[in-house]
């Protein structure tokens, strides 16, 4: 009993240290009434067109996007994606349009398109980190995501600033992939067998 002490209290002081390395952003986020949130399997990254813009390319963003998403069951598909995933980091403080809309997952239980939208518009710090969902079939902007701090800029050379921007912002994104949980549930039932 008293070997089982030691490994339990530095298991916890372990976790309670990863919990504090977490510090939730502010978020905002909006979305179109055209999004079909529980229909999408797939996803890939957006890649920028032409010359490289290093406010759209970083790979501590997209392997977060890319954990994120597959954690919720999405594939990784470059073929014809359902989503298209896209980014861009702004150093300078901006004006932003957005939208005060309900709640998405209350607006998904009755995907009423005739709800107006009620733009709103955002003064937002430097360093602020935008995350946008892109229905390809539709080829439109369904769903978009945007983290800054209220203490200063995210750092975007520091690869913990930037993983937790990306957690903070697709926190609010909450749709897992179709089919996925049945997946799950069927493939649980599988080994039960």
């Amino acid at each position: 009993m008293k070997k089982l002490y030691p490994s339990l209290y530095f298991f916890s002081l372990v976790l309670l240290a990863s919990c504090l390395g977490y510090k939730e952003l502010p978020v905002e986020y909006d979305y179109s009434y055209k999004g079909n949130f529980k229909k999408y399997k797939t996803f890939d990254i957006m890649k920028p067109a032409g010359p490289a813009d290093s406010s759209m390319t970083n790979d501590v963003i997209e392997k977060s996007i890319v954990a994120r998403m597959k954690f919720l069951g999405y594939r990784q598909n470059s073929n014809k994606p359902h989503l298209i995933i896209g980014f861009k980091m702004f150093d300078d403080s901006l004006r932003f349009n957005g939208y005060n809309q309900p709640e998405i997952e209350e607006w998904v239980k009755t995907q009423n398109d005739n709800v107006d939208y009620d733009p709103q518009k955002f003064a937002l710090n430097t360093g602020t980190l935008l995350i946008q969902f892109y229905d390809r079939r539709q080829n439109r902007s369904i769903w978009q995501g945007y983290a800054t701090t209220q203490y200063g800029s995210i750092d975007f050379n520091n690869s913990r600033h930037l993983r937790n921007a990306v957690i903070s912002i697709l926190d609010k994104y909450r749709f897992w992939a179709e089919g996925f949980m049945e997946g799950a549930t069927a493939t649980a039932e599988e080994k039960d067998l």
